[in-house]
């Protein structure tokens, strides 16, 4: 079983050659310093971190898992020593501010550093993945007496924080909450309720953990709007445990690494951030910031499992592939480069069989369509992921309103689409790489199998891939008629020279989605649950339109790069798209068509 190993050439291109990252930021007063060569160090140390601290302790998380005895929990071994070395060396505060013991460095490093851990080990990387959220609500709504208590130690991860939300009763439906907060003469609150599926509620990793709560005052009005945000550490300034008790840990289908906890808080001592019955407006900054990292999560599972693949695709044989006359190397059909042939980082060689009766399963059409595909989805979120980081600096750090206002439009319309597309792809895609194995896939020997398993929850937690559909056409495409959508996708296609040739399926694209969205909106005012029947296919058409616009700006750096001769590393997941991805888009809006034509 071959542990996940970073490929940072990869990174590094997207980063510098595709989005040029390094001269964007750069231009930022706060990240003056930063240039490439401190992108490629940074992204390099990051790489030996997740591969040979982290990945190795992949296995064992999911087979010895979490365990639970008398309200604590013990986690899988190497785990605790591994984040201790994680914290010490400072990789969580790595984009925090310098004064609160941060780095001071670009969030599109944390979501490089959190997409390799991701993918070298998802268990482990649960306890520190909500830090970056918990630091940003309590630095922009917590009180000069929170933040001088917890902010540095969250910043720097001595201490991790949870996010509870859920209750048994109230799921995605936060306005059933019942958790109950009573003020205090001293100012602090005692907080009452259970909360379920708390990730990280309880371990062995920090001495603390700062857990995030929402809760209701005693004159707070029925619904979301009546909830506010508390802080309720585990152990109290003083020393002492609070009364905050981990019932049980859930017997979950994967992920047996992270504790998923049933936490029972009994008139836990807690202090409030933010405004009463304001709590949403806090936690949303904590949740944003999740569900971005939840698509990097997906993409880095996904980069996990295409990996184990492109690996065991190369070693076993089986059967004779049949010959293909040769031809351009976009053509998917031909039978692959010589044998002398080297795969850059990423990418597969494909090698001539030199046994009579079997060749590499690589040179079956059938397995390398798979792993073109998930090549394909991969480099392409990344486009789109590491984008979002960089609009995230930008919105931070830019001192025009009008680019301020570009980036928080950006990262509005495809945070959702991120987390929705790319977890789905995540699992989908994992279960596809699983198939080059055959049979050898099912088995745990391999290891394809946990990310499968693991992979699954990304589709659910931080708000489900339908919320996330139903958050983007519902509540952004749809109030302001599409506009906002309209500008993103205007703006994307200035970004391309208007001579080029695959420009054209995009800009059909653009103008499939303008067209329906038109349509969508006096539409839904008569028909209330319109919408809600085609957010799904929605997003995805969306998704796929950012896919092409990716893949453009991939071909057009390849293209540039004068030291990169043809290969198939860019150029069979390029083709991949065009086949057999994108034709996709056509089937999306052929159904909200349908769904539109019934409900008029």
């Amino acid at each position: 079983m071959n542990h996940y190993q970073p490929r940072t050439d990869d990174m590094a291109f997207i980063l510098t050659q595709v989005l040029r990252a390094p001269e964007q930021l750069q231009a930022l007063k706060a990240y003056a310093e930063l240039d490439a060569d401190l992108l490629r160090q940074v992204l390099d140390e990051s790489a030996k971190f997740a591969g040979a601290v982290v990945a190795p302790l992949n296995r064992v998380g999911d087979e010895v898992g979490a365990q639970w005895a008398n309200g604590q929990v013990t986690m899988p071994p190497g785990f605790r020593d591994a984040y201790q070395s994680f914290w010490q060396a400072g990789w969580p505060a790595l984009a925090c501010a310098t004064e609160d013991g941060g780095q001071g460095l670009p969030a599109v490093l944390e979501a490089t550093l959190y997409e390799m851990l991701s993918a070298a080990n998802h268990g482990w990387t649960m306890a520190p993945g909500l830090l970056h959220g918990a630091y940003e609500c309590l630095k922009h709504h917590g009180s000069e007496a929170l933040k001088a208590e917890y902010l540095e130690k969250i910043a720097t991860g001595e201490w991790l924080a949870t996010m509870c939300l859920t209750e048994p009763h109230a799921g995605s439906d936060l306005g059933l909450v019942a958790t109950r907060a009573a003020p205090q003469p001293d100012g602090s609150y005692l907080v009452s309720g259970t909360k379920i599926f708390i990730s990280g509620g309880e371990h062995d990793l920090t001495d603390n953990i700062v857990h995030l709560v929402l809760a209701r005052l005693p004159d707070a009005s029925a619904g979301p709007k009546g909830l506010s945000l508390f802080l309720a550490p585990k152990l109290l300034p003083e020393g002492k445990r609070n009364s905050v008790h981990c019932e049980r840990i859930e017997e979950k289908m994967g992920l047996h690494g992270s504790p998923t906890c049933v936490m029972r808080f009994d008139e836990a001592t807690a202090w409030m951030i933010g405004e009463p019955h304001r709590g949403l407006n806090a936690m949303f900054v904590m949740m944003n910031a999740a569900r971005l990292h939840v698509g990097l999560q997906g993409i880095g599972l996904l980069e996990a499992a295409w990996q184990k693949a492109d690996a065991y695709s190369q070693e076993r044989r089986q059967m004779r592939a049949p010959k293909a006359k040769m031809s351009s190397a976009t053509d998917l059909s031909v039978a692959g480069p010589p044998q002398d042939a080297k795969a850059p980082s990423g990418g597969s060689v494909v090698r001539e069989a030199t046994s009579v009766g079997a060749s590499l399963i690589s040179e079956h059409p059938a397995m390398r369509r798979i792993l073109s595909t998930q090549r394909a989805w991969i480099d392409g979120g990344r486009v789109l992921a590491y984008r979002t980081a960089v609009e995230l600096d930008l919105l931070k750090h830019h001192p025009d309103a009008d680019r301020r206002n570009t980036a928080q439009r950006w990262c509005s319309l495809v945070t959702p689409v991120l987390k929705a597309a790319w977890t789905a792809q995540a699992f989908n895609g994992a279960s596809e790489c699983l198939q080059v194995f055959g049979g050898h896939g099912y088995v745990r020997e391999w290891g394809i199998e946990q990310i499968v398993r693991d992979a699954r929850v990304t589709m659910i937690y931080e708000g489900t891939n339908e919320i996330q559909a139903i958050d983007l056409l519902v509540r952004k495409v749809v109030p302001d008629a599409g506009a906002g959508l309209f500008t993103l996708l205007q703006t994307l296609s200035d970004d391309l020279p208007p001579h080029v040739a695959p420009h054209a399926q995009f800009m059909d694209q653009v103008a499939a989605l303008r067209q329906v969205t038109e349509r969508l909106v006096p539409a839904a005012a008569g028909d209330p649950q319109l919408l809600y029947w085609v957010a799904d296919d929605y997003l995805r058409a969306l998704a796929l339109c950012l896919m092409s616009w990716a893949w453009i700006q991939i071909d057009q750096a390849v293209a540039a790069d004068a030291s990169k001769k043809p290969s198939t590393r860019w150029a069979e997941p390029a083709s991949a798209v065009k086949h057999w991805v994108l034709p996709e888009f056509a089937m999306r809006l052929h159904i909200i068509n349908e769904r539109l034509q019934s409900s008029t």
